[in-house]
C-alpha cells in the first residue's frame, strides 16, 4: 500500500484529508482544525486546497456569496454558572 503524504510535518496522508472532507471539512482551515495539517510550515496548504477542490460542500454556496458560513450553526451562549457553584469549586482547590 502506497501512502501519499500531504503534510510531512504531522504525517497526514491524502486519504486522511479526504476522510475529513467527507466528514464535512470544506476549507484548509477546517482540515487544520481536524488534523493539524497546514499549521506548521504551511507548505501543504496548496495541496490541501487542490484535494478539496470546488466540490459540493453544504456551506460552499454561502462562502461563495460572501455570507458567513457558520451563522446557521451558532448556538446561544451557555448560561453562567451560579455563584454558589463557583464558591463550592473554590473549596475544592
Amino acid at each position: 500500500m502506497t501512502r501519499v503524504y500531504v503534510c510531512s510535518c504531522f504525517g497526514i496522508t491524502e486519504k486522511q484529508v479526504k476522510e475529513h472532507a467527507d466528514a464535512g471539512a470544506c476549507t484548509p482551515r477546517q482540515i487544520a482544525s481536524a488534523c493539524k495539517a497546514g499549521t506548521d510550515c504551511g507548505s501543504c496548504v496548496r495541496r490541501i486546497q487542490a484535494l478539496l477542490g470546488r466540490g459540493a460542500c453544504p456551506r460552499r454556496r454561502l462562502l461563495d456569496q460572501g455570507e458567513p458560513a457558520l451563522s446557521e450553526l451558532s448556538a446561544p451562549p451557555a448560561p453562567a454558572a451560579p455563584s454558589s457553584a463557583l464558591q463550592d469549586l473554590s473549596k475544592v482547590a
